[in-house]
């Protein structure tokens, strides 16, 4: 019997792996046209553009696992009731319930994988997304400031840079400050650095001078240096960034109800974000007994089962609309919540039931004849 398990639990992980490669390069390729302008208008380089888009396939991975594992449980046990391997195995006294252990067990192993991810690795991808788009965004060196171009970095001031050095500096700056409304300066120098501070990004000029007019008196002033600085003044705050739910811990999410600094609505939507963090994963252990559960009770047509699946896809479709419409009706009304754990619950309910039910231990007839003419095999 372990053999048996672990033969179909090895058919089952292959084709899992498969399924999942494939649907998992499909979407980052198409969540990669959205970064495509960051390379073609920006510079981004390569590794950074493929890094970014890394950061989103384990939020990708949680809602395509569960369908990858429902695929490739129905192929299997579908190719083995073909090619009346799961006819034999129920000759021999083998269960349905017995039968559906090693697409349980993989399920298991996958529901607690989600946990992980949705727990630890998302926010941890989330935030590390978060920090390198903001980086890219207020990369000054290298996005916003171009060279041969004069480049408007907020209200009242524009730079000019004439070359991107190797070691990353700029040479030929020259930028126009009108930010003070009481007075206008212009600063030009032979070399600049760019530099990260708490503050934000400024740069630093070597060899250059500044020339300042007060506009009430309408005095000039030049000066010339070895070094100054000049502050973009683009400041990196919480509230620039892009922070959602999904960075947040669980404990966070499930104790929002009483954080009163909080909205209601916000509170909400916290709190069916943690919850979902609970029935989410539990999708992949639903799916997976929705496919086997009709192939291994029904009985068997040489015809094909092509009645049995249609049944389970309809079934998994049904199963997910509920649960997008529970998580939106939830986190408006807490009352609904009840609808996004009985979504899991009762789907889990039929299926051990029906695997596990004495009626299905019984030899049943076959639903055809393989001559539907009334001829008979001479």
């Amino acid at each position: 019997m372990k053999k048996l398990n672990s033969y179909i639990a090895k058919q089952i992980i292959i084709g899992f792996l498969l399924v999942s490669f494939s649907l998992m390069s499909i979407i980052w390729l198409s969540q990669s046209l959205r970064f495509l302008d960051l390379i073609a208008s920006e510079g981004v380089s390569i590794g950074i553009f493929i890094q970014m888009t890394s950061l989103l396939m384990p939020r990708i991975f949680t809602i395509l696992a569960p369908i990858s594992l429902f695929a490739s449980v129905l192929f299997v046990y579908n190719r083995m009731l073909s090619d009346q391997e799961l006819v034999v195995m129920k000759s021999a006294g083998i269960s349905p319930w017995q039968l559906a252990k090693p697409a349980l067990r993989v399920s298991l192993l996958l529901a607690l994988a989600n946990i992980y991810v949705m727990n630890v690795g998302i926010p941890k991808a989330e935030n590390a997304f978060n920090d390198l788009e903001w980086k890219v965004e207020n990369n000054i060196s290298h996005l916003m400031l171009r060279e041969g171009e004069f480049t408007s970095l907020q209200s009242g001031l524009t730079v000019f840079v004439t070359a991107h050095e190797d070691n990353g500096s700029v040479s030929g700056i020259l930028i126009n400050d009108e930010r003070n409304p009481k007075t206008k300066s212009t600063v030009s120098a032979e070399k600049g650095i760019i530099i990260q501070t708490d503050k934000g990004p400024r740069i630093v000029l070597i060899n250059g001078s500044r020339q300042e007019i007060n506009l009430q008196n309408n005095n000039f002033s030049s000066v010339n240096f070895e070094k100054y600085s000049v502050d973009f003044g683009l400041k990196e705050t919480k509230a620039r960034r892009k922070n959602s739910v999904r960075v947040r811990s669980f404990s966070e999410l499930i104790g929002a109800l009483d954080d009163d600094s909080l909205p209601q609505t916000e509170r909400y939507k916290w709190f069916i974000e943690g919850n979902k963090r609970i029935t989410t994963p539990l999708l992949a252990l639903v799916y997976a007994l929705v496919a086997c559960t009709g192939l291994l009770v029904s009985n068997f047509n040489r015809r094909g089962q092509t009645k049995t699946i249609g049944v389970s896809l309809t079934s998994v479709v049904l199963i997910q609309a509920i649960d997008l419409i529970s998580g939106n009706l939830a986190s408006k009304n807490l009352l609904w919540l009840f609808l996004m754990y009985a979504n899991i619950i009762v789907p889990l309910a039929c299926c051990i039931f029906l695997l596990s039910s004495p009626a299905t231990l019984h030899h049943r007839r076959p639903t055809d004849n393989p001559y539907p003419h009334g001829g008979s095999h001479a």
